[in-house]
């Protein structure tokens, strides 16, 4: 009877043990599940920071590229004008020599 009491008490101790193994191996998963809730919160916080940094810059953008639209628009209308100004000039210095001409031919 005493044997039998011996491996029951060894088949408790050990019992015992891997319960312990179990609760250890518990509690570091615990811990890693922790880690990682934590460092999913603060990618989602990054996330929404980018993210409203990504719109602003968007919006940022978009503005620039009207206005560079604008620039663009701007610039050729005003060397389409400055090209019928000198085409005007041309025609006038043609007119003036040939007036200048005429009257020379008058004397």
């Amino acid at each position: 009877m005493a044997s039998q009491g011996a491996s029951l008490q060894n088949y408790n101790n050990e019992l015992v043990k891997c319960i312990e193994d179990l609760r250890d191996r518990r509690e570091t998963i615990n811990r890693e599940i922790l880690n990682d809730e934590a460092a999913k919160s603060k990618i989602q916080q990054d996330l929404a920071l980018l993210t409203k940094r990504l719109a602003e810059i968007n919006e940022d953008l978009a503005k620039k590229i009207t206005t560079r639209n604008e620039y663009d628009r701007t610039i050729q209308e005003t060397e389409a004008a400055y090209m019928k100004i000198l085409e005007s000039s041309q025609t006038l210095l043609q007119v003036l020599k040939r007036e200048t001409n005429n009257l020379g031919k008058k004397k």
